[in-house]
């Protein structure tokens, strides 16, 4: 199983980044896929996620904010995430949002400054 996040940097608060995660095919295709956020001294948390139909659910704190898409001919879950705040800035993931894997794999930092 593949999980590989990307897209993170460095940002002003109110800007925008995209991040990325590649998966293998099969793992795709079966599961839900979800993003999680790990802040610095706390414990991850999910922060979107999508169901292989295309229903999304997203963290309170993210809400009309964050966008989770799948790109199904790409095996690729994307998070877009816009009007970025300092309490934004973690370390990414992207797993499965029930039962994920433990293959966490680096992660994407995400700063925002303010």
């Amino acid at each position: 199983v593949q999980l590989q996040a990307s897209g993170g940097g460095l940002v002003q608060a109110g800007g925008s980044l995209r991040l990325s995660c590649a998966t293998s095919g099969t793992f795709f295709s079966i599961n839900a896929m979800g993003w999680y956020r790990q802040a610095p001294g706390k414990q991850r948390e999910l922060v979107a996620s999508i169901s292989r139909s295309g229903s999304t659910n997203y963290a309170d704190s993210v809400k009309g904010r964050f966008s989770i898409s799948r790109d199904t001919a790409k095996d690729t879950v994307h998070l877009q995430m816009n009007s970025l705040k300092p309490e934004d800035t973690g370390v990414y993931y992207c797993n499965r949002p029930q039962n994920p894997v433990p293959l966490w794999g680096q992660g994407t930092q995400v700063t925002v400054s303010s």
